[in-house]
């Protein structure tokens, strides 16, 4: 496979596979400072102490990106998430993502 196969291979998988460069240029001081009301439920260092709200410390940005998006723009329906998630940008979004992707899992 020539060089310029390769390269158009892979730049296609990039494009259909949904990654968004904007994500990796995330301000995670920013996501850090808007996670603020987030704490109550997921903790302030994204681990719940609650069973029924989800870890959100070392997930992945892209996965976050796509529930927070889910959840403003209605296609997830949640009585608490929706509301929490409905003034927020895609900037916000990005960084809040950003931020819980690198917290460490285990809470520490």
């Amino acid at each position: 496979m020539s060089l310029l196969k390769k390269t158009i291979f892979i730049f296609s998988i990039a494009v259909t596979s949904g990654l968004h460069f904007s994500v990796w240029s995330a301000d995670i001081e920013a996501g850090k400072a808007k996670s603020v009301s987030c704490n109550a439920c997921h903790g302030s260092k994204g681990v719940s102490m609650i069973p029924m709200y989800p870890n959100l410390a070392g997930q992945k940005a892209q996965y976050l990106v796509l529930q927070l998006k889910a959840f403003r723009d209605g296609e997830r329906k949640n009585m608490l998430m929706s509301p929490m998630v409905s003034g927020l940008t895609d900037t916000d979004i990005e960084n809040l993502a950003a931020y819980y992707a690198s917290l460490d899992p285990s809470g520490k």
